[in-house]
């Protein structure tokens, strides 16, 4: 499956990098962990409206998601972590933590293109 290029647009992705402990003013671990996430990058793909029941059947009984995302990257590595800034560019809260709008839920992989099950979060 190749994708048409009239129908691709950008979309920016930071990957899970892992959590991070916190420290205080003095160096010393509070005990508590920051997500990291690495910084946005770009990807062109199709971004499809709204959810369907073809896409229902293609992500198994999963119907809480809000949009699909279909690439011909099959090396792309989004995966369940990843956050995702779709319909806005990508900004960050004042402590360098990404303010998404949607986050992954479920990915699909064939042998010619990947489909991304992607629901809208709110990050305060």
């Amino acid at each position: 499956m190749k994708l048409l290029k009239r129908n691709l647009c950008p979309i920016y992705y930071c990957l899970y990098q892992g959590k991070q402990p916190l420290t205080d003013n003095n160096g010393y671990e509070t005990g508590e962990m920051q997500v990291d996430y690495a910084p946005p990058e770009q990807l062109l793909c199709s971004v499809s409206p709204a959810t369907g029941y073809a896409q229902v059947g293609m992500f198994g009984n999963l119907e809480t998601y809000d949009k699909v995302i279909i690439t011909d990257d099959i090396h792309c590595p989004i995966d369940e972590n990843t956050v995702l800034f779709l319909d806005k560019e990508p900004a960050f809260s004042p402590d360098g933590n990404p303010l998404p709008d949607y986050r992954v839920k479920r990915v699909a992989k064939s042998l010619n293109h990947i489909s991304y099950a992607v629901s809208r979060v709110k990050v305060s």
